[in-house]
């Protein structure tokens, strides 16, 4: 099989007939061999009503529900578990992503052998204020602090290698930052299209201003565990032994002063009222709960086991 394409949704019972339509048209017209896997994250409208009608009468078509509305992370997952195409495609349900971009995006990863290729909303037609400026200093901080030179972390219409989908772990809100998420697992040639953006043409936004703070919160925790996921005793045992370290000389530093000063008798405060023992008492305090916590931390990670973080309700294949 060539092609995968993994659409993830939330209430988009109009667009769904005119998205599998569109797509279709275009597969037909490449002869491409291919699959259409809709998720259904827990919608509330007919949208799973509209996909079982489709499944019922293409074999191309498969779909997974979900019990309840889990995130578009934990949908893309388990759609890149079920995936058998050669190349990955992932875009929206809304009829703003085009599928007219398939072929070429096909292409990159096919014959131009990039792992990823992300597509960027150059020119887009969402609201200025609440959506594009937002979603510039999104992108802006998104790249200096993870070092992917992408525009648009956010676009949802990208391309992967089957191996980049099935060697990465989508969960939490961490779809903004799969191409990240495949760096950090070694797969390198990363790159960007230029691709077309419709308005929406039924119902709104699901996503609200919300998600730019979501989105520079996971921005830090996967900055985090990129650098220190795998040994947190590197980060939190090193500053915990320093912390240590400091409080324990100064507290030497405090009693070797008392005892000289007591040795020439020189008068002098106790040493339970210098400022400074409570300074080395409160420092080497932090320091052992640091050091505890990065062991803790290197036990956690030994002997987690991944929960299962969404439940499936039914699968149509």
């Amino acid at each position: 099989m060539q092609i995968s394409i993994v659409i993830p949704l939330l209430n988009e019972q109009e667009s769904i007939p005119e998205l599998y339509r569109w797509i279709t048209s275009v597969m037909k017209t490449n002869q491409y061999s291919y699959e259409v896997i809709f998720i259904d994250d827990g919608s509330s409208d007919s949208s799973w009503q509209e996909i079982q009608n489709i499944v019922a009468k293409d074999e191309h078509i498969k779909a997974i529900q979900f019990l309840k509305n889990y995130g578009k992370s934990q949908a893309l997952h388990a759609g890149f578990e079920m995936v058998q195409g050669e190349v990955i495609i992932t875009m929206d349900a809304d009829l703003q992503d085009n599928p007219e971009e398939i072929p070429e995006l096909f292409e990159l990863i096919k014959n131009e052998n990039f792992d990823i290729i992300s597509g960027w909303k150059k020119k887009r037609y969402d609201d200025v204020l609440t959506k594009n400026i937002p979603s510039k200093l999104f992108n802006a901080a998104a790249r200096k602090v993870s070092g992917v030179k992408l525009h648009d972390f956010n676009c949802g219409l990208k391309a992967y290698k089957k191996e980049v989908v099935k060697n990465i772990d989508v969960y939490g809100e961490m779809h903004r930052y799969i191409p990240l998420l495949a760096k950090n697992a070694g797969f390198s040639k990363i790159d960007e299209k230029v691709v077309k953006h419709q308005a929406r043409k039924y119902g709104s936004t699901k996503f609200g201003a919300e998600r730019f703070v979501h989105g520079f919160l996971d921005l830090i925790s996967i900055w985090f565990l990129s650098k220190f996921g795998k040994r947190p005793m590197h980060l939190f045992g090193a500053w915990g032994v320093i912390m240590f370290a400091i409080g324990f000389i100064t507290a030497i530093w405090v009693g070797a002063s008392k005892l000289y000063k007591l040795w020439h008798h020189i008068p002098d405060i106790l040493v339970t009222q210098n400022p400074w023992f409570y300074i080395a008492l409160t420092v080497m305090v932090l320091g052992t709960l640091l050091f505890i916590a990065g062991f803790l931390g290197e036990l956690i990670l030994r002997t987690q086991k991944n929960p299962q973080r969404y439940k499936i309700s039914k699968i149509l294949k």
